[in-house]
């Protein structure tokens, strides 16, 4: 029976000492919380409705960002486009034309002026009459008349010029937003259409992760959210990997909380109040080891809510060796 008692003595003694994964026991200052692994996502999406002609990527590759991941047919577009350009040059002749005839309507109206002037100054000596003078004024004014309607065309020329320039900028434009690209660099996630597949505008060819963008979301009571700074250190352990403590810090604590009763009104209650947080890991870190960035990854997560608290031991970093 003594022997039995020490036994149970010892056990009981051990898990006082020792947290739930068979570490020690936590320090006051100390917190955990289990969680998962995330990672952006950036979806591309086309602007325009078209017919997939080829696509570049497969699931699990490594893009750059601006690398071509796949392309839409452009064949009636390239048509449209074309027909503008004969549309430019067209306009371009009428312009041509209507300076011409501007000019044409420019030497008329100088030469009624002329006329004009020389039948007032033989009215006014009595050589010429009254009706002369009345017919060349009538004419100046038809040559006024002509010279006003030949620069409106040419304006309308102009005008017709400018028009087609735009729409063939435009389409141009819309010709080389058929070939999708990759935003950021990162891994592709999903594929999600194939060549000859018609799809409309703002639909979602590929999911990207951004490998850059890694973190993992907790969620603590008030309590403890209350008092957490923000860039606080943490330490991850994946429960891929528990051999490994990963570094991270506090990059964002939520302003409101989740998983709140209707109503509040005991200490116990107001412990059900959840803050999400998240810990962000370091860039040079996610490049050493993009190979083997994954979302979905769970682990548990140990924040330090007093920063002069040292880690211990078994919270020390520890990563691989190589990458």
């Amino acid at each position: 029976m003594l022997v039995a008692a020490g036994v149970i003595g010892g056990v009981v003694t051990v898990l006082n000492t020792r947290d739930y994964a068979g570490n020690e026991r936590l320090p006051e200052g100390l917190v955990m919380a289990n969680g998962r692994i995330e990672v952006e996502r950036v979806d591309v999406a086309t602007k325009y409705a078209g017919r997939v002609d080829r696509i570049e990527i497969r699931e699990g590759d490594l893009v750059e960002a601006g690398s071509l991941v796949a392309q839409l047919d452009t064949a009636v577009m390239t048509a449209q486009l074309a027909a503008l350009e004969a549309a430019v040059r067209s306009a371009r002749q009428s312009i041509a034309r209507a300076e011409a005839e501007v000019a044409l309507r420019a030497a008329e109206h100088r030469l009624s002026e002329l006329e004009l002037a020389r039948v007032q100054d033989l009215e006014a000596k009595n050589i010429a009459t009254t009706a002369d003078l009345d017919r060349r004024d009538a004419q100046h004014a038809i040559a006024e008349a002509n010279l006003q309607g030949a620069r409106a065309s040419l304006e309308t020329a102009n005008a017709a010029v400018d028009q087609a320039r735009a729409q063939s900028a435009q389409l141009r434009v819309m010709i080389a937003e058929m070939a999708l690209k990759a935003p950021i660099a990162g891994r592709v996630e999903y594929k999600l259409v194939q060549p000859g597949s018609v799809i409309g505008a703002g639909d979602r060819v590929a999911t990207i992760l951004d490998l850059s963008d890694v973190y993992m979301s907790v969620f603590l009571p008030t309590s403890q959210a209350g008092v957490l700074a923000q860039d606080a250190e943490a330490r991850i352990v994946l429960d891929a990997a528990p051999g490994y403590v990963i570094p991270a810090r506090v990059s964002f604590v939520a302003a409101e909380a989740q998983f709140t009763p209707k109503t509040v009104e005991t200490a116990n209650e107001r412990e059900k109040f959840m803050y999400r947080v998240k810990l962000r890991f370091a860039p040079d870190l996610l490049v050493r080891f993009q190979g083997y960035v994954k979302a979905g990854y769970t682990g548990d997560a140990y924040l330090r809510l007093a920063p002069d608290l040292d880690w211990p031991v078994w919270l020390e970093t520890r990563l691989p060796d190589g990458p």
